[in-house]
């Protein structure tokens, strides 16, 4: 039974065509299960082996299959950043990347980047020395798009950063301070 048509005012034939509605929602077919995969995802220099629906994201993996949470999920659209996480060492928004096509590749999130003794990457210090937070929402995606920005080459000066770094939304305007922190942790990047 096809539902009855809309008008401006709503449904025509509100009476008999409404109760039969449910009927006919209760006939689609159920959407079709994808049976999960089990895939190896690389990650901050680890394996691990995960069951995954071929359609998760990055993202989804990351956080609800492997509770590794520093990557936000802000927009969920690839618009405001905060799910920046490497991918062999480039940028990528990890909530428009399946997990699937991440298989095969080193991953590194906000919790891969302090050292084996607990001291901070250079970008994470700077970022502290800097002021270059405030609500730390953003922080995570924002220093791993820094880290990104900065071995990709593309932090000669303010201006490239802020035009390299303009796909990592804050919302507390922390900008001119990110700037700073990505020229100070540079060189020190450059050492290591």
């Amino acid at each position: 039974m096809t539902p009855p048509p809309l008008g401006r005012r709503g449904l025509f034939g509100a009476g008999a065509a409404m109760a039969a509605l449910p009927d006919a929602i209760a006939a689609q077919p159920a959407p079709q299960e994808h049976p999960a995969m089990t895939h190896t995802l690389r990650i901050n220099g680890r394996a691990h082996p995960v069951a995954l629906d071929p359609r998760v994201t990055l993202l989804d993996a990351l956080r609800e299959h492997l509770a590794l949470t520093g990557a936000k999920k802000g927009c969920d659209q690839g618009q405001c950043g905060a799910c920046t996480v490497l991918l062999d060492g480039r940028r990528v928004l990890a909530c428009l990347t399946l997990a699937a096509a991440a298989e095969g590749h080193e991953i590194t999130t906000i919790e891969g980047l302090a050292g084996p003794d607990g001291a901070l990457h250079p970008m994470q210090q700077a970022f502290l020395d800097h002021d270059a937070y405030q609500c730390g929402y953003c922080t995570p995606g924002q220093i791993m798009s820094a880290i990104g920005c900065v071995q990709e080459g593309h932090a000669e000066s303010p201006e490239d950063i802020r035009e390299y770094m303009s796909g990592n939304l804050c919302r507390c305007a922390a900008y001119p301070n990110i700037v700073a922190a990505i020229e100070a942790a540079k060189p020190q990047m450059q050492k290591a």
